[in-house]
């Protein structure tokens, strides 16, 4: 499911720290969350935990990785003043929910997600029949739930564990969320709505329940949201009661499908540091003229007067992506006819690369001097992200009996 984001939504996203941060992150990630910023609450996080689930072998450099991500990320400009950074690890509650939500998740939910088998079958050179790899989907589903995100900004390759994500939040809130006496409790949270109000809701919820008017559902929604005098738990219990079922408490998160969901890379796949065909936001102008000079262009073109064709080489798919209309057909017209060599068609690529990385690679060199700024950043983020993860404990633990 996608969604159109309402301004203020509380958005959840992360990045696994295996490395560098590459045009793949940029493209497809690290540009949307930047728009984002400024017109919702978000919390973005460091995911070193889902990092071990690949790499659990090695993790001597995941230190050396989280810091450089977090420093690619104020590089290509993530404002620590409008959105939460944080580290995984240093909010232990993401584990502690996995645990509870691991005692009532199916094992065929974690069996079925597309992810599980297709990574198996991409990194065979790993030993991936671990419970970590199996149930990181089921962590991915506590790191949103923990902070009652409203959407999760994804690629279509992700859509899936968003979708798993709803299935746990429906599963937790139908076995937990009715609780003892909850008509009740919500017939008295309603009262302390105040007698026109009250009245209101009351027509809304019985428009909705027994006619489907979806537009009743969303002023009754608004007006619940709106109350100042009625606790969150309240709150909860009016918009399950609405719903016709229980207390509302793990919210189900919706899938904000990014524009560009996939950066191609240096050999047509997904850009991804597994495949080795990645260009870094810090590699030098050197660097980057190199990686995409040694590009495979189109197999029939053998020799410089030889026709191609575009849509069979994997720089065309890099022009979709930095160039406009009119240099699209500049490649188009000049490589079916062999009017430019794949050099020629290359150069375009690798100016616009580099004016794109030049200003980012600049003010990674800038905070890399400041290593005690970049470490206040990460343990503000990591503290005001706790804040939210123990409320939520605080809920969760209670319906399941553990206060």
């Amino acid at each position: 499911m996608t969604t159109t984001l309402e301004p203020g939504s509380r958005i959840l996203s992360g990045m696994r720290p295996t490395g560098r941060i590459h045009l793949g992150h940029y493209h497809g990630v690290l540009k949307n969350w930047i728009n984002l910023q400024h017109e919702h609450e978000c919390f973005f996080f460091v995911a070193d935990w889902h990092a071990l689930t690949t790499h659990y072998e090695d993790p001597r450099d995941l230190q050396t990785h989280i810091r450089e991500m977090v420093v690619d990320w104020l590089a290509a400009g993530i404002d620590p003043g409008r959105a939460c950074l944080f580290v995984q690890s240093q909010v232990p509650e993401h584990a502690e929910l996995h645990l509870l939500l691991s005692m009532m998740t199916p094992n065929g939910w974690l069996e079925r997600v597309p992810s599980y088998k297709d990574q198996q079958a991409k990194l065979k050179e790993k030993d991936l029949s671990t419970y970590g790899f199996l149930g990181y989907p089921l962590l991915q589903s506590a790191d949103i739930l923990l902070y009652k995100a409203d959407a999760v900004p994804v690629g279509e390759d992700q859509v899936a564990h968003v979708e798993l994500t709803r299935e746990v939040a429906r599963r937790f809130n139908f076995l937990y969320g009715r609780e003892p006496g909850f008509e009740e409790k919500a017939e008295a949270a309603v009262d302390k709505m105040g007698k026109k109000n009250a009245k209101l809701y009351r027509n809304q919820r019985k428009a909705w329940q027994e006619q489907g008017d979806e537009g009743a559902l969303d002023i009754a929604k608004a007006l619940v949201e709106n109350q100042q005098n009625l606790t969150l738990a309240d709150k909860d219990r009016l918009l399950g009661y609405l719903e016709g079922g229980g207390r509302i408490i793990l919210v189900e998160p919706e899938a904000a499908l990014t524009e560009a969901a996939k950066m191609p890379g240096l050999d047509g796949q997904k850009m991804s540091k597994s495949y080795g065909n990645t260009i870094s936001l810090r590699d030098t102008t050197e660097e980057v003229e190199q990686k995409v000079r040694r590009m495979p262009t189109d197999p029939a073109r053998v020799r410089r007067d030889d026709p191609g064709t575009p849509e069979k080489c994997p720089v065309w798919e890099l022009h979709k992506v930095y160039s406009d209309e009119e240099r699209q057909e500049w490649v188009q017209k000049g490589c079916t006819s062999a009017g430019i060599g794949c050099i020629d068609c290359k150069m375009p690529v690798i100016e616009a690369m580099e004016k794109e990385l030049a200003p980012m690679r600049q003010r990674a060199q800038e905070f890399d001097a400041q290593p005690d700024l970049v470490q206040s950043i990460i343990e503000e983020g990591n503290e005001r992200a706790r804040e939210q993860a123990r409320d939520t404990l605080r809920e969760v633990r209670a319906v399941m009996g553990l206060v």
